[in-house]
Formats: C-alpha cells, sequence, structure tokens
C-alpha cells in the first residue's frame, strides 16, 4: 500500500485504506465527462473518509554537535489542514484514499472518519466546503448545500441541473435561455421569485375595495339605516394612489460568477438611491428564505 497505513487502534482498523469502489467510480466519472458532482456526493453518502494531520512545529532550539549548528524540536502539534478555496471560503480536505492523501502530502497523518462527522466538522467550525482528493487524479469541490446534506444524512439536489434537450422550456415555465445546456431547479426558481417579489412593494391593487361590514362596493362607502330613516350617504373617499413595484420581473437562470443568478427586470429611470433600495431588499429577502439558503450555494444579480 502507497503512503502511511492506517492507525491500528483506530475503528477503522479493518481498512486498507484503499478508495470505496462507488466513489472511485464516481471520481473517475466525474473527471472524464460522463459523471457529475451529484453523482460524487451521492456515493461518498455512508462511506469513510480521510482527514490529513499534519505536524506543526510550535517550539525549536539550535544545538552544537561536533562543531556543527543543528535545529531540534522541541514542541510539536498536530493540526487538521483548511484550505482556501478560490472564492476565499474555508474548505476542508477529505481523501478517498491513503494513496490520494500521499500523492498530495507524503508526511499528512490518515485519520479515518466516516463522511457524516467530517462534514458535520466543516459546519461546527463555520466553514462552507469540502474537497475531495485535492491533489488528484481527480478533484471534487464539494459546495456549501452538498456538505449540509451529507452532514444531515439526506439526498442532495443541486440547484442548477442539466437542461432536458427535449423539453420545450416556454411550454412548461422553464426559462428559455438555458443555452448552456443547464437551467435552476423548478423548487430554486419558484422561491426566488415569490421571495423577491414579495419584498418589494405591491403594484395596484384590486377593482374593489372593502367596506367596514365586509362587502365590497367599488368606489363608494358603507350606508347604514336607522328605523326607517337613511343616512346620507358619504362622500366616496379618493383612492391612494398605487405603488407601483420598481421590479417588472424576476427570473434565476445559472450564473457565471455564481451558482445562481437573479435576473432582476426594471423600470426604467430609477435612481441610485432607489436602486440600492431594492438590492438590498432582494438580498435580505433571499438571505431569509429557507429552500434558498438551503439548496443554493451562492448568488449574483443581474438587472435589465
Amino acid at each position: 500500500m502507497t503512503g502511511r497505513e492506517l492507525p491500528p487502534t483506530s475503528a477503522f482498523a479493518g481498512d486498507d485504506g484503499s478508495a470505496d469502489p462507488r466513489v472511485a467510480a464516481a471520481l473517475a466519472a466525474l473527471g472524464d465527462g460522463t459523471g457529475t458532482l451529484a453523482g460524487v456526493v451521492e456515493a461518498l453518502a455512508g462511506t469513510r473518509v480521510l482527514v490529513p494531520v499534519l505536524a506543526e512545529l510550535e517550539a525549536a532550539e539550535t544545538v552544537e554537535v561536533g562543531g556543527h549548528a543543528h535545529t531540534v524540536d522541541k514542541e510539536a502539534s498536530a493540526g487538521i489542514v483548511a484550505l482556501q478555496a478560490p472564492d476565499g471560503r474555508t474548505a476542508l480536505p477529505v481523501f478517498s484514499s491513503v494513496a490520494t492523501m500521499a500523492a498530495w502530502r507524503r508526511e499528512a497523518r490518515p485519520v479515518p472518519t466516516d463522511v457524516v462527522r467530517a462534514a458535520l466538522s466543516v459546519v461546527s467550525e463555520g466553514w462552507e466546503l469540502v474537497v475531495v482528493d485535492p491533489g488528484g487524479p481527480v478533484t471534487a469541490l464539494l459546495p456549501r448545500p452538498a456538505v449540509w446534506a451529507l452532514a444531515q444524512q439526506e439526498p442532495w439536489r443541486p440547484a442548477v441541473l442539466p437542461a432536458d434537450p427535449a423539453a420545450d422550456g416556454a411550454a412548461d415555465g422553464r426559462p428559455a435561455d438555458a443555452a448552456d445546456g443547464r437551467l435552476v431547479d423548478p423548487e430554486v426558481r419558484a422561491a426566488v421569485r415569490a421571495a423577491v417579489l414579495a419584498a418589494l412593494p405591491a403594484g395596484p391593487g384590486g377593482a374593489g375595495s372593502a367596506s367596514a361590514d365586509g362587502d365590497a362596493r367599488p368606489g363608494g362607502a358603507p350606508e347604514a339605516r336607522a328605523g326607517r330613516s337613511w343616512f346620507r350617504r358619504a362622500r366616496p373617499e379618493p383612492a391612494p394612489a398605487p405603488v407601483a413595484s420598481p421590479v417588472v420581473d424576476v427570473d434565476a437562470v445559472p450564473g457565471a460568477r455564481a451558482e445562481v443568478a437573479v435576473v432582476l427586470t426594471l423600470v426604467p429611470g430609477l435612481d441610485r438611491p432607489t436602486l440600492d433600495g431594492v438590492l438590498r431588499r432582494v438580498g435580505e429577502a433571499l438571505a431569509a428564505d429557507d429552500t434558498v439558503t438551503r439548496r443554493v450555494d451562492s448568488l449574483e444579480v443581474r438587472l435589465r
């Protein structure tokens, strides 16, 4: 076996350090373009991964032996390694086998754990990502929703899915601009639209207005009767001017700089303070929506 052996006292002492066959196959398929990241996450569920531990020198001193100076380690500690993703977020590296860990850092000590505990440690540390086999031959970067799904032992459904070329986007209500062969999952798209539209000012209301006794009388006020006499009909109050929404339409499409792009079609002529207010309210609404926070790894906003 290439690389270091697993610790003999480990609960995984019978493990020979090789990759789970399903995980190895899923990674290989991802590498040659026949598989998906979702397939890797599905294969990882319920398996063992290896977390690298590296020794870190905390103190040293120099001693002279035979007229030559030598640096001697006095104190050292072992620690879990954290990596930084290209977007600045922190990722926990895990490995499918001892061999892939040795290809990354031969000095790393493999600590076996089940993938649920590894994912839970990421969540508890306030990190967001897991990177599988960062030294290759195939590397898989698991986004935050996938890590959460593994920690909760639930299936992960990506927010962006491959488009069905046989489906008619206009017919099923999906965005027609999935030119790159991807589209946003219908549940996520509906949640984005609902969250944004609920956070923005309401447009003009219906034709009727409710009266005090619950009856709707267009443009009128309630009448009351006492005995045989009628009170004089109240003069109609002028209706408040409808508050026009600055957003004409909302959609969610696959992003370029983020996983999902929220596309806002705005009325023309908005000044900067109004636009800033719209973007602030949109961000707050999306951050408060459970479906969006649970399913979407990252968002960008596009204005039309």
